[in-house]
């Protein structure tokens, strides 16, 4: 099982570093999961390296972005397939607007509402964090009994926990503190699901 499991922990912010590391595996993650109050973090599955998204007119010109493989798909869709078989309860779904993070979300979950806030907005002369938004997010619990899924980017989530990057496909388990911030208790690559069992 550990194997299956790259595990990241770390605090994020300064407030909770002398904290004892939260680490979760196996059937102790899974059953966090299944009891709710959690955030699962997912960077987009599997994109096409030889598009970009230089040359978009919106985030509704998915033509004009770099978009998700059909290794991709599947990927997002064995990952939506183990989290219904693990009965993971899960509440709100976000994703970051472009085309490859919303079809992330709507094949593993089934929806996705597209939030800027799960981005990062532009910088601004009088905004130096354009991730405060995140950062709030992911310090907020979920509604009880629930999970919140983000579909989003590699780049917010190194910003905002000064982690090494996730990679296509790989969450990021994040169990939020309220005003200390959040924590990362697990990171789950994208064909670690399958090792999973319901406890």
């Amino acid at each position: 099982m550990a194997g299956a499991l790259a595990l990241c922990v770390g605090a994020a912010l300064p407030a909770i570093a002398a904290e004892p590391p939260e680490i979760l595996a196996g059937p102790a993650l899974v059953q966090a999961l299944k009891s709710g109050g959690l955030i699962l973090y997912f960077r987009h599955a599997s994109t096409d390296f030889g598009q970009n998204d230089d040359a978009m007119s919106g985030y509704e010109d998915c033509a004009r972005q770099r978009n998700l493989t059909d290794r991709g798909r599947d990927e997002a869709r064995r990952i939506g397939a183990a989290i219904k078989r693990l009965d993971i309860p899960v509440g709100d779904v976000l994703a970051s607007p472009f085309c490859r993070t919303r079809e992330t979300a709507q094949l593993i979950f089934g929806r996705a509402t597209a939030s800027t806030a799960v981005r990062g907005g532009p910088a601004r002369p009088e905004s130096n964090d354009r991730y405060a938004k995140l950062r709030k997010l992911l310090s907020t619990p979920p509604s009880r009994g629930t999970n919140l899924a983000i579909a989003s980017h590699g780049n917010p989530f190194r910003a905002v926990t000064d982690t090494t990057y996730l990679a296509e496909g790989e969450a990021a388990v994040i169990r939020p503190l309220g005003a200390q911030g959040f924590r990362i208790v697990a990171r789950i690559p994208k064909d670690g699901w399958d090792a999973f069992v319901v406890p």
